[in-house]
């Protein structure tokens, strides 16, 4: 990195930090498994030695799918995002980000680092609730978050359901809800546990036997795709009142047919009168049977509008239809049905006002582009009798046709209906001036940091660009500054990418594989100017297009020269750019019901070295084996299997695994693999394992619950250190999990990060060679971060 670059990341850090998330104290989180000190299943969540290490975002901005915006509904700009695994985020109004407030979930809690449905209490806007768990189950796997503090710390209580904050149907709610009449009680509408309720503020819970008691078994829910099952949908509190002290008698709820029909439920809408001790069918319009319901909206005056849509959604297809019901009659408002091109559902839905003056705004799902006359964001100011556009061809900042698609929610501001905000599949858009014939709208994603990482490397010094980053859905980005969004991308050939390296001759020279877009079978390319450019392989490994598995990765020797190890496979190399491929002599690899791929690694000394290692799979399964570590020297075309290896390592998962190599010493090579800690200085031949890191176990006897070290990097030592490099691994280490540096290779070790700045796990690790003491790390869903 060049002087005058980092004088001005160090200049502009202090505005953006709010927005990163990254500061010593930081705005993040206590552990959510426990108060910081406190030790859950043997793993210790404080164990910081030093002053703490500073964090900042690596900006992409946005890049990921915001299935809920939830306002305060009295208190100005309170105002919160929740994603489906990459945590949840505050508005802060100072520096008009997004500031993260769930940084401090540590690995054990990485399952709980998306939000199924967040609720605010309409008395206290300290107050906030969050119920988590990534996927449903049969199991009650999902947690209750409670903040009293806008989500700068959290504690949680277990929950007696499951929970999908990531499973189809994501944006369907709110489905966690706050009596605003008294505060102590909330609803929580599940997907497969009926309806539950608690009446000491989240402490305890108990089903709503009075509307259903069915539990859905496992063969219940595994008949639906995905886990897909949506359930009951939402619950809406029938009042204009607050703080009365007493219960909300009247509460609405849909419930979708996937829980209906295993439950015996004959509507698709009920309400309650009595405050939930009994409730009643309601009888929709024939033309929306057994729709779902993804957002209901009661206005000022008591009217509720519904949306009825025929998927689940994400960006689900019609038809669909949006209707007011005054609590006995049903009015059709709006209707789309499936014509040629185009299919459209409803997702969004807000309202504002009352009367026939009534604001409506309306997301349009399965709209895709930007053309003349189509709808993404409906708007009507006459409680649904006329209708106007106001995001298709409307002028974007920046300019951008990502907009459309998954406008899954929609928020009219509840104290300035100009400000309307919609979700996407890659962030959050927003508007000022909605009444405008073409309103102006902004990108409001700032300081949501959304990707699931796969891949980081960090290119030598002299290169012209600092970061290279590969994602899920997002393909292959070049960054050249840290706190601006990348523009050099392989995305024209990709959408998830697994792997990407550089020759370190040779920076301009990279190549990355992935995943292959519709009727492509593009798995692989290159670039030869940093990324500005990007040609697909001419062919591809034989193996890669059957087997292009997410543990796929590859290697650059040299310009022209790379190694390609796709998923259960036998590596090969080119010495063309992909023209032609020859397999090298190590073993085929067995497709063995877990995604597995030799893990590679060049020496950057010496690039007729390359290290292959096969982490055996996993112990615990029936298909494992004795993991094995190679050396090539003749770049990558014959490899040589290490004898001293296997007696030193553990079988282990692909995913929890890693190799580096010091850039610096020829035959310097470190491996993690899922326990231990490995280091050989004679090229493979012969290693050492550290004692310092070990697994958690407790939970399960199948796997720990943290594992001992994961991912491994070396970086830029300081002045004076007693080894060549900086050693950073993520792992477990005097029973404190998180990221660890060495400078005398690996005598002793310090903890890098602290319990503020955990990102709900850190998987992929890069450290930069100009800078001593910088890290990128990729959190659980939250993109790319880095230390200063």
């Amino acid at each position: 990195m060049k002087k005058r670059h980092i004088a001005a990341v160090t200049g502009v850090l202090a505005a953006l930090l709010a927005a990163c998330g990254g500061s010593g104290s930081g705005s993040g989180t206590d552990s959510g498994s426990a108060k910081a000190g406190q030790t859950l299943a043997g793993l210790t969540t404080s164990g910081v030695s030093k002053a703490a290490t500073r964090w900042g975002a690596v900006k992409f901005g946005g890049g990921g799918y915001v299935p809920g915006l939830i306002y305060h509904p009295t208190s100005p700009d309170v105002l919160y995002a929740r994603t489906d695994m990459g945590g949840a985020y505050r508005w802060d109004v100072a520096t008009k980000a997004w500031l993260p407030i769930t940084d401090g979930f540590g690995a054990i809690d990485g399952y709980h680092h998306g939000s199924e449905t967040m609720a605010l209490d309409p008395n206290d806007d300290q107050r906030v609730y969050m119920g988590t768990g990534m996927y449903l189950s049969e199991n009650a796997d999902a947690r209750l978050y409670i903040s009293t503090n806008r989500g700068d710390t959290w504690q949680y209580v277990k929950l007696p359901f499951s929970a999908g904050s990531n499973s189809p149907g994501r944006a369907v709610g709110e489905r966690l809800m706050v009596d605003p009449n008294m505060p102590s009680i909330l609803f929580y509408a599940t997907r497969a546990s009926g309806m539950w309720k608690s009446s000491d503020y989240g402490q305890t819970w108990s089903q709503v036997a009075s509307l259903s008691t069915h539990v859905m078994s496992k063969s219940e829910i595994n008949a639906y795709p995905s886990n897909g099952v949506v359930g009951f949908e939402q619950v809406i509190f029938d009042t204009n009142t607050k703080g009365t002290g007493s219960a909300t008698q009247t509460i609405y709820t849909a419930v979708a047919q996937d829980y209906a029909a295993t439950a015996g439920l004959g509507f698709s809408m009920y309400k309650t009168t009595d405050g939930g001790a009994s409730w009643t069918g309601i009888a929709t319009p024939a033309d929306v049977a057994g729709f779902f319901v993804p957002h209901m909206a009661r206005a000022k005056d008591g009217m509720m509008y519904v949306a009825f849509t025929q998927s689940n959604g994400p960006g689900a297809n019609g038809p669909s239809r949006l209707y007011k019901f005054d609590g006995t009659n049903w009015t059709l408002l709006k209707k789309y049905d499936a014509q040629q091109w185009v299919n459209f559902g409803m997702g969004g839905l807000s309202v504002s006002g009352s009367g026939a003056s009534t604001r409506i705004a309306l997301g349009v799902t399965n709209s895709w582009g930007n053309w003349d006359g189509q709808p993404v964001i409906q708007l009507s100011d006459d409680a649904g009798l006329t209708w106007r556009e106001i995001a298709s061809t409307a002028p974007h900042l920046p300019a951008s046709d990502g907009f459309s698609g998954w406008t899954d929610d929609v928020e009219i501001d509840p104290n300035n209906p100009e400000h309307i905000l919609h979700v996407h599949g890659g962030g959050v858009w927003e508007t000022h001036n909605a009444s405008a014939a073409k309103p102006t709208w902004t990108d409001a994603a700032g300081g949501i940091e959304e990707t699931a990482t796969s891949s980081l490397t960090a290119p030598p010094p002299g290169a012209n660009y600092t970061l290279l980053r590969s994602a899920g859905d997002i393909s292959t980005w070049v960054q050249t500054e840290l706190l601006k969004s990348p523009v050099r991308t392989s995305n024209s050939l990709f959408g998830t990418t697994y792997s990407a390296d550089l020759a370190w001759s040779n920076p301009a020279y990279m190549a990355t594989t992935g995943s292959h877009g519709w009727g492509s079978t593009v798995v692989g390319a290159y670039s030869a100017d940093s990324g500005v450019t990007w040609k697909a392989f001419a062919t591809n490994h034989p193996d890669a297009l059957a087997n292009n598995g997410g543990a796929s990765n590859l290697v650059v020797t040299k310009p022209d020269n790379i190694v390609w190890a796709p998923s259960a496979s036998t590596p090969a190399y080119t010495t063309d750019s992909g023209a032609t491929w020859t397999y090298t002599n190590l073993p085929p690899l067995a497709q063995v019901g877990i995604d597995r791929a030799y893990r590679l690694a060049a020496d950057r000394k010496n690039p007729n070295k390359v290290y292959a290692y096969n982490s055996g799979g996993a112990w615990w399964s029936q298909w494992s084996e004795t993991p094995h570590f190679y050396t090539s020297t003749d770049g990558g075309h014959t490899f040589t299997e290490s004898s001293t290896f296997a007696g030193n390592s553990w079988t282990a998962d692909f995913s929890v695994t890693s190799i580096a190599v010091n850039p610096n010493v020829e035959g310097d090579v470190w491996v993690t693999d899922g326990k231990s800690i490995l280091h050989s200085l004679d090229s493979g031949a012969t290693w050492t394992k550290l004692s310092a890191a070990a697994p958690v176990w407790g939970q399960s006897a199948y796997q720990p619950d943290v594992y001992g070290a994961t991912s491994i990097a070396l970086g830029k030592a300081p002045a004076g250190a007693k080894y060549s490099a900086s050693v950073y691994v993520v792992g477990v280490i005097n029973g404190a999990w998180g990221v660890y540096r060495s400078d005398d290779g690996g005598a002793s070790w310090t903890r890098f990060n602290d319990d503020k700045h955990q990102y709900g796990g850190i998987s992929t690790l890069a450290a930069d060679q100009n800078v001593p003491g910088r890290l990128y790390i990729s959190g659980s869903g939250r993109g790319v971060l880095f230390s200063y």
